[in-house]
C-alpha cells in the first residue's frame, strides 16, 4: 500500500522489499540521513567497509556467491569514484550489485560543492544504467527498477545517485509489485528453429566441445544441472572460462579443464580442433580466443547468450541464439531427446582417443623441490586438505597466484569460486571474501593471494576482524609482481622493470596488529602444517607462504598466438605422445 515517508526512509523500505540483508558501506555527510535510518532498524545488516572499493568488491563476492545482487551504500565525491574500480569490475564480469550514492543536495548540483561529483556522467561508462533522482516521489520506483535491471538480462552493476535533500523531503512510496519495471524486458527464450538446427548439428558432429562461460553460473543452479545433464548424455567434451569453473564439475569425466592463456594443453587443442564448438554464456574474450583469425579455424560456431550485444561482437558465429542459458539449455535437451538422443559417437569415441594423447602431455606437470615451496605444490596441497570441506568458497586475487588456482583447484559446484576476470583487478580477493564470509557465515572461506595484490586492499582485514568473520588469507609470498615479472622474461629480455618491492611488511605481525592470526611457512616440510593450523584457527588468518620466486605459470599462450602455440613447462613436455603445434619451453 502506497504511504508517506521522507526519502531515506524509502531506501531503506525498497531495500527490504527488494529481500536486501546486509549492506556493504561507509558513512559520510552526503548519506547521513540513510544512515540515521539505518540505525533505526534491525532488518538489514550493514558492514562497515574500510574504503568504499573494498565495498563494492564485498558486494561482488557476497552476489558471486548467493546468486542474489550486492548492495553498496557510499557517500557523495569520493566516495562514489572509490566505488569505481569495484563497478567496472562487476560489468566486465556480469555481476549484479547495486550501488546508493550520496549526491549533493539538487539546488547545489553544478556549483562545485563540496564532495561534489558528476556520479552519473563518471560512472555511465561502468554501469550497466544509472540514475541521478531528483524528485523523492520517483525514488522508490527507480530503486525498484535498478534491482530489475541489475538482475534480468545479463546481470550487471547499476548506480542510484540521492542528491541529500531528496533523502530529507517527503514522498509517496510504491512497493515494488506496483511499479512498472520499465522498457527493459530482455529476451530469455531462444528460437526453437535455431535450437532445432544445433542440435541437428550435435547429431552428426564428429569433433565436438562445450565452451561454457560465467553466464551458465549467472542462470541458477538449474543450468548447471542441465548442461551436466547435456554433457552425461552426448558424452562430448567440456571446457571453460575463468570464470565459469564449476559449472561443469572439475571431477567430471568429460571435463578437460580451463580454455584459454592459461588453459590446459588438452583444452585448447581440442578448440582449435573441433568441428563443432557450443559456446555456451561465454563472450568469446581475448584471453580465451588467443589471435582471433586463427581461433577454432575449422568449427562450426554456435553461440547461445541472453545479451544480443555479445553476438558476433568478437569471433562470428554460423548459429546465433539469444536467450537465458538456462532456458535454451533445457530446449536443447528436449529437443535432443525427442529426436532419439543420437550422436556420431563412433567419431566422438575417436575424438576422445585424440583428447587422450593430448592430456597425456601432462601440461600441469612441474618440477617440485624440498627445498623451496612451489606454488603449484602449495595450492595442491591447499585442494588436499579443504577439498572435503562441506561448503568451502574460493577467491582470488589478481596474477599468477590466481591462474595457479584455477588449475590446480577443482571446483565441483557453481558460485564456489570468485575471482576478477576481465577487468583483472589486484586487491579483489580480501574484499570479495569479505562478502563471501557474510553471506556464508558457517563456511570455510579461502582467498588465494599474491602479495603484491593482497596489500592493495589489506584493510579490509579490519571489516573481517570487527565482524568476526574467519576469513584465510592464503598468500603465495615471492616477493615479485609474478606475473609481470613473468612477461618482462618471456617477452621483453629479461628487463624487470620495477616488478619487484624492496619493502614488503611482516605479514605475521600485520595480522596480530589487525587482531588476528598470522602464519609463516617457508619449508614444504612444514607446509602441511601450516595450512592445518590456518583451518583450525576460528578467525581471521594471513598465511605467509614463501613459494619459488621465479616459477612461472605454464601452459602459456602468448599474446597473439593461436592455441596450438603454446608454451609449455619443461615437465610437462617428458613422456609427451603428440604435442603437433606445441612449442616447447
Amino acid at each position: 500500500m502506497s504511504r508517506r515517508m521522507t526519502g531515506a526512509q524509502m531506501v531503506i523500505q525498497a531495500l527490504k522489499d527488494q529481500g536486501v540483508d546486509t549492506v556493504f558501506g561507509y558513512p559520510g555527510g552526503a548519506v547521513l540521513p540513510i544512515y540515521d535510518e539505518i540505525f533505526q532498524q534491525n532488518d538489514i545488516r550493514h558492514i562497515l567497509v574500510r574504503h568504499e572499493q573494498g565495498a563494492t568488491h564485498a558486494a561482488e563476492g557476497y552476489a558471486r556467491s548467493t546468486g542474489k545482487p550486492g548492495v553498496v551504500l557510499v557517500t557523495s565525491g569520493p566516495g562514489a569514484t572509490n566505488a569505481v574500480t569495484g563497478l567496472t569490475d562487476a560489468l566486465m564480469d556480469s555481476i549484479p550489485i547495486i550501488v546508493l550514492t550520496g549526491q549533493v543536495p539538487t539546488f547545489m548540483i553544478g556549483n562545485d560543492a563540496f564532495q561534489e561529483a558528476d556520479t552519473v556522467g563518471i560512472t555511465r561508462p561502468c554501469t550497466k544504467h544509472n540514475w541521478l533522482v531528483k524528485d523523492t516521489d520517483r525514488l522508490a520506483q527507480t530503486i525498484h527498477e535498478a534491482f530489475h535491471v541489475a538482475t534480468n538480462g545479463r546481470p550487471g552493476p547499476v548506480l542510484v545517485d540521492i542528491p541529500k535533500d531528496v533523502q530529507f523531503a517527503k514522498g509517496t512510496y510504491i512497493p515494488p509489485q506496483k511499479t512498472s519495471k520499465g522498457h527493459y524486458q530482455p529476451k530469455v527464450k531462444g528460437d526453437l528453429d535455431k535450437i532445432t538446427e544445433l542440435v541437428e548439428q550435435m547429431e552428426k558432429a564428429q569433433r565436438p566441445i562445450f565452451y561454457t562461460g560465467g553466464g551458465v553460473i549467472n542462470s541458477g543452479r538449474s543450468a548447471s544441472q542441465t548442461l551436466r545433464e547435456l554433457v552425461k548424455g552426448t558424452g562430448f567434451p567440456i571446457t571453460s572460462t575463468l570464470m565459469g569453473l564449476g559449472a561443469y564439475p572439475a571431477s567430471g569425466d568429460k571435463w578437460i579443464g580451463m580454455l584459454g592463456m592459461h588453459g590446459t594443453y588438452e583444452a585448447n587443442m581440442a578448440m582449435h580442433g573441433c568441428d563443432l564448438m557450443i559456446c555456451v554464456g561465454a563472450r568469446f574474450d581475448d584471453r580465451i580466443t588467443g589471435l582471433v583469425d586463427a581461433f577454432s579455424p575449422g568449427s562450426y560456431k554456435a553461440h547461445i547468450d541472453i545479451d544480443p550485444s555479445s553476438i558476433n561482437k568478437v569471433i562470428h558465429v554460423d548459429l546465433p541464439i539469444i536467450g537465458d542459458v538456462g532456458n535454451v539449455l533445457n530446449d536443447m535437451v528436449k529437443v535432443w531427446k525427442s529426436r532419439g538422443s543420437k550422436t556420431n559417437s563412433a567419431a566422438v569415441k575417436k575424438w576422445w582417443g585424440q583428447i587422450e594423447k593430448w592430456q597425456a602431455v601432462d601440461c600441469l606437470n612441474y618440477k617440485n623441490s624440498d627445498k623451496v615451496i612451489k606454488p603449484q605444490h602449495a595450492l595442491q596441497r591447499l585442494e588436499a586438505l579443504t577439498k572435503d570441506h562441506p561448503d568451502r568458497y574460493i577467491c582470488t586475487e589478481v596474477g599468477q597466484h590466481q591462474m595457479w588456482a584455477a588449475q590446480y583447484l577443482g571446483f565441483e559446484d557453481p558460485h564456489r569460486w570468485m575471482t576478477s576476470g576481465g577487468l583483472g583487478t589486484m586487491g579483489y580477493g580480501l574484499p570479495a571474501s569479505v562478502g563471501v564470509q557474510v553471506a556464508h557465515p558457517d563456511a570455510l572461506v579461502i582467498n588465494v593471494a599474491g602479495e603484491a595484490s593482497w596489500l592493495m586492499n589489506m584493510q579490509e582485514m579490519g571489516t573481517a576482524v570487527q565482524y568476526r568473520l574467519p576469513i584465510k588469507q592464503f598468500i603465495l609470498n615471492n616477493e615479485r609482481l609474478g606475473m609481470v615479472r613473468q612477461w618482462q622474461q618471456l617477452l621483453h629480455g629479461e628487463r624487470y622493470a620495477h616488478s619487484w618491492s624492496e619493502a614488503l611488511p611482516d605479514f605475521v605481525k600485520l595480522a596480530e596488529a589487525f587482531g588476528g592470526k598470522g602464519i609463516l611457512v617457508k619449508d614444504p616440510a612444514d607446509l602441511d602444517d601450516a595450512i592445518k593450523e590456518m583451518l583450525e584457527y576460528d578467525g581471521p588468518v594471513i598465511v605467509d607462504c614463501v613459494v619459488e620466486k621465479h616459477e612461472n605459470c605454464f601452459p602459456m599462450i602468448p599474446s597473439g598466438k593461436a592455441h596450438n602455440q603454446m608454451l609449455l613447462g619443461e615437465a610437462s613436455t617428458e613422456g609427451a605422445i603428440d604435442s603437433e603445434g606445441a612449442v616447447m619451453v
